[in-house]
C-alpha cells in the first residue's frame, strides 16, 4: 500500500478499496471463529468470501491498469483464488453439517 502510494498519490482511493476488502476477509474469519451459532458462522464466512472476490476484482483491475507487475499479480491472484476455494469448502461443510 505505502509503496504504491508513494509512487502515485492518485492511486489512494483504489488502494484504500483493496486494503479494506483484503483486511475485511481476516476480520470476518476471526468473527466467524467466535460465532454463537452455525448460522452466524456461515454468514461471517460468506462475508469473507464476498470480500475475497472483491479483492480479486481489484487485483485484476490493478493488473489491467499496470499498477502491479505480472509476477506480483500472479502471486496475489493465486493466493486469492486459494483463499476463495478454502472459504467455499468450509462454507459447504458447515452447511452440510448443520442439516
Amino acid at each position: 500500500y505505502r509503496f504504491l502510494l508513494k509512487q502515485d498519490r492518485s492511486l489512494e482511493p483504489i488502494l484504500k478499496q483493496i486494503l479494506r476488502s483484503g483486511t475485511s476477509i481476516g476480520a470476518n474469519i476471526t468473527e466467524a471463529q467466535n460465532a454463537p451459532s452455525t448460522k452466524d458462522f456461515i454468514n461471517k464466512l460468506n462475508i469473507s468470501l464476498k470480500e475475497a472476490r472483491e479483492s480479486e476484482y481489484w487485483l485484476n483491475l490493478f493488473k489491467a491498469s499496470d499498477i502491479i507487475n505480472e509476477k506480483s499479480f500472479k502471486s496475489l491472484q493465486q493466493d486469492c483464488k486459494e483463499l476463495i476455494k478454502l472459504l467455499i469448502a468450509i462454507i459447504k461443510t458447515a452447511k452440510s453439517n448443520s442439516k
